[in-house]
């Protein structure tokens, strides 16, 4: 029986053509358009997600405070606030997993022939914990190295390709502002940062050896900034509240004055970058749903275009036996064809699309099993749900009045 119907719902539908391709055109538009839309906001959503790996988890950057000199104040950094027995000091709190602090700066590195300008910072093996960064080759400097303020460095892979190119650089010796450094190990790719920046340009040295050797330090012990990492993010908001009742009770600050510091959470900047990609996939996919609406009433009208020509035929069936819920049947199944095949349709375009434009702009897309699921499913509730009146309507006509009919 349903096969039958089946069958002659599709010769309905190969005898106006034109009309069925009209009609079968706005699920595939809308379909396309989902399938592409949520694979670009997915592929967004995917690029942050990994930025925010790559810079590591539950982290939090102290930053020494500003000097004002003749009205002209500095940002942070300029006044060096901070010390390495503040960072030992907030290392022992609770919830706190790592911490480093650190010296950055930026010199011209040497290597035979070669040379290359990169960002040299002055740390301790603590760095590496917080920022979740292997040494793929070699090994790293240990805390030995910083108490004695070895000339030793870990290199990142991009400045390691523009001064050794396919050349092993573990062990070999560099200049950095004249002062030899012997290569311990190299970094592991980490790739952009959320601010654009090449994380994979620089070069580790221990904190000590940054202070006394390369950039100097007008207080002994002083750093420009700490890095701290917490266990998990749940505690995130206690560690800060304690670090900085630690910290201003340390410096000294009286109730009413402010900080001599700044603290700034990462992940929270991380995650309110990865809400907003996340808001904006649903917007793109929201935005695109609305094809699939009026996909939906154009085939409600066409539909009923077509129940209004087939009168006649509908009378003739129900004249010889046909039951309401037959033509009902028949009607709903042409709709429920029309919505799937669109939807195929829909798919392959809106796939194809999805690559080119990964192709062409190199936006990074991913085309998810799910969204692929979510896309053909609500096209095909739409035409089904906007198909519903039309075969309704063709199956309550009244026999006789369906027979006058001209």
């Amino acid at each position: 029986m349903i096969l039958a119907m089946l069958g002659e719902a599709w010769r309905a539908m190969g005898a106006n053509r034109l009309r069925t391709l009209l009609t079968m055109l706005g699920m595939v538009i809308g379909v396309g358009a989902v399938v592409l839309m949520m694979s670009v906001g997915q592929g967004a959503q995917y690029a942050i997600k990994q930025t925010i790996a790559a810079m590591g988890s539950n982290l939090f950057i102290l930053l020494s405070g500003s000097t004002s000199t003749g009205g002209v104040r500095s940002g942070g950094g300029g006044n060096l606030t901070l010390t390495v027995n503040d960072a030992d000091a907030i290392s022992e709190l609770p919830g706190v997993q790592a911490v480093a602090p650190i010296h950055p700066g930026s010199a011209q590195i040497v290597y035979g022939p070669n040379n290359w300008n990169t960002s040299v910072i002055g740390t301790t093996p603590g760095y590496l914990d917080a920022r979740s960064w292997p040494v793929v080759s070699g090994a790293a400097f240990t805390d030995s190295d910083v108490r004695s303020a070895t000339r030793v460095a870990l290199i990142g892979q991009t400045a390691a390709q523009n001064l050794f190119g396919d050349e092993d650089p573990v062990g070999k010796t560099i200049r950095i502002r004249q002062s030899p450094f012997v290569i311990l190990g190299a970094l592991a790719v980490k790739g952009q940062g959320m601010d654009g920046r090449d994380q994979d340009d620089t070069i580790l040295i221990p904190l000590t050896t940054a202070q006394r050797q390369v950039y100097g330090s007008q207080f002994p012990g002083s750093v420009r900034m700490v890095m701290v990492q917490t266990t998990t993010q749940e505690i995130m908001p206690a560690v800060e509240k304690s670090m900085t009742e630690l910290l201003r009770q340390r410096h000294r600050i009286r109730e009413g004055m402010d900080n001599d510091f700044f603290l700034r959470n990462l992940t929270a900047a991380a995650d309110s970058a990865a809400e907003s990609t996340r808001v904006m996939s649903l917007l793109l996919g929201a935005i695109a749903s609305v094809s699939l609406l009026v996909g939906g009433i154009g085939i409600m009208n066409i539909m009923l275009v077509s129940v209004t020509e087939r009168t006649r035929e509908i009378g003739i069936r129900m004249a010889i036996g046909a039951r309401e819920r037959d033509i009902l049947l028949q009607f709903l199944l042409e709709a429920i064809i029309i919505s799937v095949v669109g939807c195929f349709i829909g798919l392959l375009l809106g796939i194809g699309g999805a690559l080119l434009a990964e192709s062409l702009t190199g936006t990074m897309v991913i085309i998810s099993v799910n969204s692929v699921i979510v896309a053909f499913g609500v096209a095909a509730t739409v035409g089904i749900f906007f198909g519903f009146y039309p075969a309704r309507k063709a199956a309550r006509l009244d026999p006789i009045e369906a027979l006058r009919y001209q």
